[in-house]
């Protein structure tokens, strides 16, 4: 009798451990599962928490901007021949003051401020030492995934580069430089309008007309920011321009200074980029 107990006993070990290991792979499917569903939802909290410090953090900046519509002492840079062509029609666009004071107050990085019309862009830009700090801190220096708005370290603003770079992730939202998805857009093209950037800084304003937009995989080639040579600006100036996906004709060559802006499209490692020259610039006391 108490043999019979003992193969019963042993019985029911041997089953418990037999579904035990049939049941393992779904054991280790739904532990998988929970994990990326804690991770996934850590992952929109911070988004979250992201989006409404960079968000109030952009309505704080929009009332201290100071902008001072202003045409006087303006220098006209590498001015056609051609009285039709578009640059003309560029370049009777006004500049923009911007009053830096508060955001050098708040950050003494700030290097300058940009807008590009019909899109959320209207930030103060900041600079560090290298590419990576303002991927995630905020114009407040707090830590933010967000990031900023930011000019590559290897640039100045008071002697412009070949190439002036400027960065921003592409927030889904909107934000930082979001909403240069629109300029892929045909209603966006096909506004004559809308292809001027405005760059100001402490000592000077800047007018750009954009000569080229589109997405590339990415690379390090359209960020150089400058030419040992002629042969080497002309060869990449036009390999920027034959790039270009809008309805733009405009012309470009080695005497141009030139503004890049960069950010990513998509989680596949691509980019948007947009490339404009600069056509005229303007000394301020501001």
């Amino acid at each position: 009798m108490a043999n019979k107990t003992k193969r019963k006993k042993f019985s029911k070990k041997k089953i418990t451990k037999k579904k035990i290991i049939e049941l393992l792979p779904y054991i280790i499917i739904l532990t998988i599962l929970i994990f990326t569903f804690i991770y996934t939802l850590y992952q929109n909290i911070t988004w979250l928490i992201d989006n409404h410090n960079t968000n109030k953090i952009i309505n704080d900046l929009n009332t201290q901007t100071k902008i001072n519509i202003n045409t006087s002492n303006s220098e006209l840079i590498n001015a056609p021949d051609e009285i039709y062509n578009d640059y003309w029609y560029y370049a009777n666009k006004p500049f923009y003051n911007i009053s830096f004071d508060e955001y050098l107050k708040t950050n003494q990085n700030t290097v300058g401020y940009i807008h590009l019309d019909n899109t959320n862009i209207d930030y103060p830009v900041v600079q560090s030492k290298n590419n990576t700090y303002y991927l995630n801190h905020s114009f407040n220096n707090h830590k933010n995934n967000a990031g900023w708005i930011f000019m590559d370290y290897r640039n100045n603003l008071d002697s412009l580069d070949d190439n002036t770079i400027i960065y921003g992730h592409g927030r889904k939202d909107g934000t930082m430089f979001g909403s240069l998805r629109t300029v892929l857009t045909n209603e966006w093209q096909n506004n004559k309008d809308n292809y001027v950037i405005w760059l100001s800084t402490p000592k000077t304003n800047y007018v750009f007309q954009i000569f080229s937009i589109y997405t590339i995989k990415e690379e390090t080639y359209y960020l150089k920011t400058n030419f040992s040579n002629s042969k080497d600006k002309i060869e990449w100036l036009q390999t920027m321009k034959s790039r270009n996906k809008a309805p733009i004709k405009t012309e470009v060559n080695e005497q141009d200074k030139i503004l890049t802006l960069s950010t990513c499209k998509n989680n596949s490692g691509d980019r948007i980029v947009v490339h404009a020259k600069l056509i005229k610039k303007q000394s301020t006391n501001l």
